[in-house]
Order: structure tokens, then C-alpha cells, then sequence
């Protein structure tokens, strides 16, 4: 089943739009500055941190807990074990042994789906035409219903929630960790439920379906080879944790995060056994990754505020499609040379307090390339026709 919209947007509104674009896009440009600049900060105070912790920690014996350690940082390894049982608080489903339970909820739901097409009219104006289409799904969260074009297509909300419940804590060997930093290591398993927890689900679930047994499985609804819109289907697992790696400040049997002398916090965790400088490493990798991505999310609403803010050369240049169309792509590679100058302006700037010879090098890799986008660009340009005047001579 599909519905089909097409709207016509006249060059005025467009242009009005345009000019709501300006200020949008230079409200991103500002943003996207900030973020590029304090994730250079917060790189820089990361690895400053880490690099302390690398030279202050001590390896000690798990098994016994040492009080001149006291206050210190200090790395631990050894076998996992939880302190008291993993259940969830609803439905009474437990795992002996396990560090955590995890209750996993799917509803089968109308998911609407669109597919525009644009075309530019003579004028200026714009036409859209949108088909939309509805499908049922299984999906693990909410789909709101209320904005669907089409009437008719009504999900109910959400019976049971998915939810994680870890043990209080667990010990490692002496050493007393916070259970949910123990959770987030663990390997889940499949809990196989039984009739009698299928039962008991069904007596606190109100939703006027049967609670059925389906391959280990509760499913909400009146047959799971047949689902309705509605229909829910509740699993559980086990989180398991045999051993692991913790770094952090001791603080009395307690393992807790360690402030640094720059103020951060350092708090380091792995399954398995791994050493102390394995750890450290891993926690440099992951802030690197980290420092790229979000300078990749900064470069990429760099682009997106110039291309809004410039948008409105090409929505005056669609009185004739032909023309909006060049207009927009020259727009597009300024965006493009703007954002390869300013944002690696902003990103050597944040470095430059702790690396000025690094700053300096991005600086100039960013200049190289946007001339490089620039002279490219005026090498594909199409040479100008000659004059009459230049024919006559």
C-alpha cells in the first residue's frame, strides 16, 4: 500500500526558505568551530591523562589488597566473580553466576517509508513528489505513528520496555568493581525461559493477548506465525564475565576512577587478562578514534552550514533551471573549499598550544588542498568564445 503526495514550492518561498537557510547555516558554521576546537581540547587533556596514568600505575596482586597502595593507581587482573544474583526486577527471570540480565523487546509495527523525486520548473518554482509506502516490522524500538501521512497505520505503545540489570558489584579477587562496569565486558548467552516464567509474565503484562512459549521465547500476541500490529515478542540473556582487567584508584578493598592531575578521570577496563600497558594503548587508539570522528562530524557541518549559506545564489539562479543548476554546483565546491580552510584553521589552533609544529603542517595540507579544488576548478571551466573583434584580427 502507497500514498502519493506532490507539492509545488514557488520561487519566493524558496527564496524565503533560503534566507531562514542563511541563518541556519551560519548557526551550524559557529557550532561545528566550537565542537571542532573543544575536541581538540579534550583530545589533548585525554591523552595528557592517560600518558600520567601510564607512568604512575602499579601492577599489584589482586588476591590481597595492600594499604600502601592507598590512594593510588594501581591495575588489577584476575577471575570475575558476581556479588549476589543478576535478575530482572519485573518478571523474576535470574542467572546465577551471571554479572548481568538483559531483557531484549520487539513489536511488530507499521514503518513508513519515503522516495522523493524534485524537478525545478521554469520560473523557479520546485515540484516534489512523494511516494509513500507502509510495511509491517519487527522493530526493537518505538515508531511513532502520529506524523504517517496516511491514516490508518495506528502502532500501539510499548507494553514491556528492554531494560539491563547488572549485580551490585563483583569481585575481583579482593578488589570490590562496580557491577555495570563488569556488565559492559561480558559475553551474552540466551536464557531458555520455561512455561512458569512464560506464566508469570503474563500475569504482569496488561495488553489483552495471550503470553505464549515460542522457542525459549515469550511472545505476546495470538500466533507467532501470524503476527498482528501489536504483537511482542520478550527475550532474555545472561551476561557472563570470567575474568577481567580493571585500572583505577584503590580506595580502601573499593577500585575507583583516578583523577588526574589535569582533572580527568581515569578508569580503564577489559575482559581477559591484559597488562597495564595494553590497556593504556588501547585507551590511546580509542581516543584517537574518537578525536576523528568528531572532527569528521565537524568538517561535515562545516560543509553543511556553507552549502545552506550559499544556497540562496542558486535558488535566484533557477528562474532558469539550466543556470540554478551550475550556480549550485559552484556553491558546492566553495562549501567545499571554505570548510577545507576553516576547519583545519580551528583544529590547528586547538593544537597548537601543545604541538605548534603539527598545527603549522595541518594549516598548510589544508591551504594545499583547497587550492588545489580551486585550480582544478578554473581548469575545467570552458575557455570563453572568441569576440568578433578577435575573429576580424
Amino acid at each position: 500500500m502507497s500514498y502519493t503526495e506532490t507539492t509545488t514550492t514557488s520561487w519566493f518561498t524558496r527564496i524565503k526558505n533560503a534566507l531562514t537557510g542563511i541563518v541556519i547555516g551560519i548557526i551550524l558554521i559557529l557550532v561545528s568551530i566550537y565542537f571542532l576546537f573543544w575536541n581538540e581540547g579534550r583530545a589533548i587533556q585525554t591523552y595528557r591523562a592517560l600518558a600520567e596514568g601510564a607512568g604512575l600505575v602499579v601492577s599489584v596482586d589482586s588476591t590481597g589488597i595492600d594499604a600502601a597502595n592507598e590512594g593510588k593507581l594501581v591495575h588489577i587482573e584476575g577471575a570475575v566473580k558476581p556479588n549476589g544474583v543478576a535478575a530482572d526486577p519485573d518478571f523474576g527471570i535470574s542467572a546465577e553466576g551471571a554479572v548481568a540480565v538483559e531483557r531484549e523487546v520487539e513489536m511488530y509495527q507499521w514503518v513508513e517509508k519515503s522516495e522523493s523525486k524534485t524537478e525545478k520548473n521554469l520560473g523557479g518554482s520546485e515540484t516534489t513528489t512523494t511516494t509513500y509506502t507502509y510495511v509491517k516490522e519487527w522493530r526493537a524500538g518505538p515508531v511513532d505513528s502520529s506524523d504517517f501521512k496516511e491514516l490508518g497505520h495506528d502502532n500501539p505503545p510499548f507494553a514491556v520496555e528492554a531494560s539491563r540489570t547488572s549485580v551490585d558489584s563483583v569481585n575481583v579477587g579482593a578488589f570490590v568493581v562496580d557491577g555495570r562496569k563488569a556488565a559492559n565486558l561480558g559475553d551474552e548467552k540466551a536464557i531458555q525461559l520455561t512455561e512458569a516464567d512464560v506464566a508469570r509474565i503474563g500475569r504482569v503484562v496488561a495488553t489483552g493477548k495471550p503470553v505464549k512459549l515460542n522457542q525459549g521465547e515469550a511472545y505476546i500476541g495470538f500466533s507467532a506465525t501470524s503476527p498482528q500490529i501489536g504483537d511482542m515478542r520478550v527475550r532474555f540473556k545472561r551476561v557472563d564475565l570470567a575474568e577481567a582487567s580493571f585500572v583505577g584508584q584503590q580506595k580502601g578493598d573499593t577500585l575507583t576512577a583516578y583523577r588526574a592531575s589535569n582533572g580527568r578521570e581515569i578508569f580503564l577496563s577489559s575482559a581477559g587478562r591484559k597488562d597495564a600497558d595494553a590497556m593504556f594503548q588501547r585507551a590511546q587508539d580509542e581516543n584517537t578514534l574518537i578525536t576523528w570522528l568528531i572532527r569528521a562530524g565537524g568538517l561535515l557541518g562545516l560543509f553543511i552550514g556553507f552549502k545552506l549559506a550559499t544556497m540562496i545564489l542558486s535558488v535566484l539562479g533557477d528562474v532558469v533551471p539550466f543556470i540554478g543548476s551550475i550556480i549550485g554546483g559552484g556553491t558546492t565546491i566553495l562549501a567545499l573549499i571554505f570548510t577545507l580552510v576553516v576547519g583545519p584553521i580551528v583544529i590547528a589552533i586547538g593544537w597548537f598550544a601543545y604541538r605548534p609544529l603539527l598545527s603549522v603542517t595541518i594549516i598548510g595540507v589544508g591551504l594545499i588542498l583547497a587550492a588545489g579544488f580551486a585550480y582544478l576548478k578554473r581548469k575545467r571551466a570552458p575557455a570563453p568564445a572568441p569576440t568578433a573583434l578577435g575573429r576580424a584580427a
